[in-house]
């Protein structure tokens, strides 16, 4: 017998200025896209409920179960490094909680539902595009092994979205371990609302740093695990060549995942200056300027908690600049971490800097594929040649090849685990934008097999997938997406 859901909703035991009660708005013909079986499962449940029209009910808002207490919730944020006082969820409403087979708690949210006292003036909806960019990039990066955000389902509502033109709309259920922002943190702190900030600050220790309880200063210590999160992330952007595209504090979750798969993109040709975002138009959060970028995000962190750190101001701001000092430490170890998998080099020495370095000044120089050119390191630890017939090694790499061999021939990996670790660090599937349009483009003559095909083969990443190589493959200059857009 199918169940429906049964939620709760932490969230709304907070101040009621914290958010908004408020259904969906209708849609007139919903039909189902996907839904995420294995997410299901993982978050106890029922697939069979979610298919049936109850449950497509649901997940276009139509109607939702007893147990549902849906929100919209209020946050603010730096925008491109100017100051938007309210923002909040101007197209989304969080249904409810459910508990997972870890016993941990996850937000269940429909995005696209319709307006908001957050929406500004916006419609509140969503283009089917930027759902199934969505699906596919947050369940990627899940099977990359990134925190983020996760696609439970996603319907169209059989309704058009006026943009530019008129485009068939959707609705994607977005699943996080919370959507609490730094931007949620700053609205209460700008708004001197102390009591809201500190009963926000409980509620993101009791949730995601329990262990902070025990601590005898709580928030310092909540501070230092949010900045440890935010830097380790970062660093796995870095290391898979993933542009977020809009690192504003309202895209930044406490808990640490990936969120906002808008103008997104996984870089191609290596380039620490690569752009895809429609919006970036000076380039700030740049593939090579995400890490300070996070790092100048949490310092605003640090700062709206400020009158939570200490009585006294001074004091307060000397133990906030000491927490976000720790930041560059932390992202740099976690990232050497990553590369020495990537590069099979056992533990990261300080002289492999320049190892590392000279290999990327090469990439930029030849305009190498970022992915294809771990990939095929890879492939020379292991003794094969997958990717060759896509991507080699040019005789300007010869020099570092011969230093990397020799580096690697003194770590005290064998080569057998060093080829393993590597093959596992160095995926051969990225959504490769080109691909992500093409399912787009699909999906909005109502053809979702390519969506369907490409979500399924970007579940296994690491996999020698021969028989679908061509996935693999870089764009050709008639493919090439230059930008990637918010969908707002």
């Amino acid at each position: 017998m199918s169940n429906a859901p049964v939620f709760q909703n932490t969230y709304t035991a907070l101040p009621a200025h914290f958010y908004h009660r408020q259904g969906a708005e209708h849609v007139p013909q919903p039909e189902l896209i996907a839904v995420n079986n294995e997410l299901a499962r993982f978050l106890n449940l029922d697939s069979d409920w979610l298919q049936s029209p109850a449950g497509l009910d649901m997940l276009s808002g139509r109607a939702f179960p007893d147990s549902a207490d849906p929100i919209a919730t209020v946050y603010a944020g730096f925008q491109f490094g100017s100051w938007n006082p309210q923002l909040g969820d101007g197209r989304a409403l969080l249904i409810g909680e459910v508990i997972a087979q870890n016993q941990q708690r996850y937000d269940i949210q429909l995005k696209g539902s319709g307006r908001t006292p957050y929406s500004r003036g916006g419609d509140g909806k969503s283009p089917l595009g930027p759902v199934v960019r969505e699906y596919i990039l947050s369940e990627a990066m899940h099977a990359l092994g990134v925190p983020t955000t996760r696609a439970l389902a996603a319907v169209t509502t059989g309704e058009p979205v006026y943009r530019e033109e008129a485009l068939p709309g959707a609705i994607l259920t977005r699943v996080a371990s919370s959507h609490i922002r730094v931007g949620t943190v700053q609205f209460f702190a700008s708004r001197k609302d102390t009591d809201g900030l500190r009963a926000l600050c409980d509620h993101v220790i009791e949730r995601h740093y329990p262990d902070c309880r025990d601590s005898d200063t709580p928030i310092q210590a909540l501070l230092r695990g949010i900045i440890e999160r935010q830097a380790k992330l970062i660093a796995q952007w870095q290391g898979l060549g993933f542009i977020h595209g809009v690192m504003n504090t309202d895209n930044m979750l406490l808990c640490g995942e990936t969120i906002d798969y808008g103008p997104c993109a996984f870089m191609e040709a290596f380039d620490p200056a690569t752009v895809f975002s429609s919006i970036d138009h000076g380039g700030r959060y740049a593939y090579g300027n995400q890490p300070h970028i996070g790092h100048w995000n949490l310092a605003g962190l640090a700062q709206a908690l400020l009158p939570l750190l200490h009585d006294d101001e001074d004091e307060a701001v000397k133990i906030a600049q000491a927490e976000v000092n720790r930041y560059p430490d932390v992202h740099v170890q976690a990232y050497q971490n990553i590369l020495a998998r990537k590069f099979g080099l056992g533990d990261y020495l300080d002289e492999d800097d320049a190892l590392a370095t000279d290999f990327f000044d090469l990439l930029k120089q030849e305009r190498a594929d970022f992915t294809l050119a771990f990939r095929r390191l890879a492939e020379h630890a292991a003794g094969t040649d997958t990717v060759k017939t896509l991507w080699d090694f040019t005789p300007a790499f010869s020099d570092w090849l011969e230093r990397w061999q020799q580096r690697t021939d003194d770590s005290q990996q064998s080569e057998a685990e060093r080829a393993d670790t590597m093959l596992a660090s160095n995926p051969l599937f990225i959504p490769r934008n080109h691909r992500v349009e093409e399912a787009i483009r699909a999906a909005n003559q109502g053809d979702f097999a390519p969506f369907h095909r490409l979500n399924a083969l970007l579940q296994k990443p690491f996999a020698d997938n021969i028989e679908n190589l061509d996935y693999a493959r870089p764009a050709q200059p008639d493919e090439a997406v230059s930008q990637t857009f918010c969908g707002t």
